[in-house]
């Protein structure tokens, strides 16, 4: 069934609620099993429901008449046809019938839409009628099954229909229009939807002139306590013919606005939009909550990465004969971690949504088990600096050459007065001199390879916790803020559609 075919007119308001119904079924999809059933349900009802109208077009206006037994609807649907076509009396309970009457071209496949058998329609305006009817032109006029029947298929034609309607006329007596079942059981679902509703107070012509206003006061009373503010009430007597005119004369102000469909179905879409918003919260936890620096801090502090460090540090210092190594990834500190960074990042989200994310993140032992495939790659192997060996040989060198120096000077001094053989009038102080050179260049060389050694052990410590830190963070990343950014990305896509389908595009 397409637009083509229907006839129908798909102008700016159309292409609109399109639009609203494309983001609420997006909405709904990025959702997708974090809502509850009965709500998803709903949501796929209306926008079912919206197309099917939409695709009918909006140039033809369904007014359903809905009340309960006794009240008079189907009268008063005979007086503003001005025809004896829907039954009264007594036959009306016995049938779960819709009637329809519509005025001006051919209401067939919206009746058929709305469930309307074909012997239960007739078109109302003719050529006998001239312009008696035009007013009314585009109008499709449904008698509905009592809501209040003691028979449940009334009921539920009724509870199916109405949600269809563009405008529902309820028609009330001045006996039941307080009815409890009619104000708890459909009036105070109907919130929001003021625009599309009219309450007419039927059978007047029974009661005293100067009641009619005091009971017409007390029923506006009762729609206001159900939350329905602006609700029209008008009053009639589809027996005497009083009030029946400006029945119609309303109906032809809402034929006439030639958007009535439109707004009902915005409205239905605004009520899909909102019971959805109700399973999301109001916004995700804050960027602060989700820093990724506290957790390297803590994961590196778990694993013992500065002990490490100072180990191989001291390997390069030549303090430590082995190299080093990472112990196991500490379970207990692990979970502390993970429970730390799903409580901020499930703060506020409903339960679905917790859940969802809770199990997307890594459990403790997949944590584990990437820390440690992680670390392995950490190199923490570290050989003693080539240049402080040389130094180091070089000192000890000097140092046996200063001795040696040393001594000589030594027996030179001490052997003048024994007869030693040593040269004639040689002096020692060249020697001690020497000496004393090649052990301050042992001293110097010693400290040199000292502090190239503690030069390097810096560097290479500092080099492990970098790496460490590194792949700490990129273990946290891709297993902890990855998938929450995921989830927490979805829940505000969602929420985004779901304020795109509550929002009309304003004209630019």
């Amino acid at each position: 069934m397409t637009s083509d075919v229907l006839g129908a007119v798909h102008g700016a308001d159309t292409a609109d609620l399109h639009r609203r119904v494309d983001a609420l079924l997006d909405a709904l999809g990025t959702v997708g099993d974090r809502v509850r059933p009965q709500v998803a349900d709903g949501v796929r009802g209306t926008a079912a429901r919206v197309r099917e109208r939409l695709e009918l077009g909006v140039d033809q206006t369904v007014v359903a008449l809905a009340g309960g037994t006794g009240s008079g609807k189907s009268s008063l649907f005979n007086a503003i046809a001005g025809l004896e076509f829907a039954e009264v009396g007594v036959k009306r309970p016995t049938t779960s019938r819709v009637t329809a009457c519509v005025w001006g071209g051919d209401g067939g496949p919206l009746l058929d839409w709305l469930g309307v058998e074909p012997d239960d329609r007739i078109e109302r305006e003719s050529a006998l009628d001239a312009d008696e009817q035009a007013r009314l032109r585009g109008l499709v006029l449904l008698d509905l099954p009592d809501h209040d029947s003691v028979s449940p298929e009334h009921r539920e034609v009724a509870d199916r229909v109405i949600p269809l309607s563009d405008l529902v006329v309820w028609v009330v007596d001045p006996q039941k229009y307080a009815d409890d079942a009619l104000h708890t059981g459909y009036l105070r679902q109907l919130v929001g939807h003021e625009a599309s509703m009219l309450v007419v107070l039927n059978q007047v012509d029974t009661l005293p002139g100067e009641v009619r206003g005091a009971l017409a006061d007390d029923l506006r009373r009762l729609l206001a306590q159900d939350g329905l503010v602006g609700v029209g009430v008008l009053q009639s007597s589809a027996r005497s013919g009083e009030g029946v005119e400006a029945v119609r004369s309303e109906l032809a102000g809402v034929v006439a606005q030639r958007s009535m469909a439109a707004r009902r179905a915005g409205a239905d879409v605004d009520d899909a939009a909102r019971s959805l918003a109700g399973e999301l919260a109001d916004a995700e936890p804050a960027p602060a909550r989700l820093a990724v620096a506290p957790v390297v801090d803590a994961l590196t502090s778990a694993v013992g990465l500065s002990a490490v460090s100072d180990a191989v540090a001291a390997v390069v210092r030549g303090g430590l004969d082995r190299s080093p190594a990472f112990g196991q990834v500490p379970a207990d500190a692990v979970r502390l971690v993970r429970s730390a960074w799903l409580e901020s990042a499930t703060a506020g989200l409903p339960k679905p949504w917790a859940t969802d994310l809770t199990a997307r993140v890594a459990s403790v032992a997949d944590l584990r088990a990437a820390l440690t495939g992680a670390l392995a790659h950490v190199t923490l192997a570290a050989r003693r600096s080539r240049a402080a060996a040389a130094l180091t040989v070089l000192s000890a060198a000097a140092a046996v050459l200063g001795l040696g120096l040393g001594g000589v000077a030594a027996g030179m001094w001490l052997g003048a007065g024994d007869g030693m053989p040593w040269p004639t009038g040689a002096s020692p102080w060249p020697y001690v001199w020497a000496a004393v050179g090649c052990l301050a260049g042992a001293v110097a060389a010693r400290w040199g390879a000292w502090a190239v050694r503690r030069g390097a052990a810096r560097r290479r410590a500092a080099a492990v916790i970098a790496d460490g830190r590194a792949a700490v963070e990129a273990v946290a990343r891709e297993r902890l803020v990855e998938p929450t950014q995921e989830v927490l990305g979805e829940h505000r896509r969602a929420r985004e559609l779901t304020v795109a389908a509550r929002t009309p595009r304003t004209a630019d």
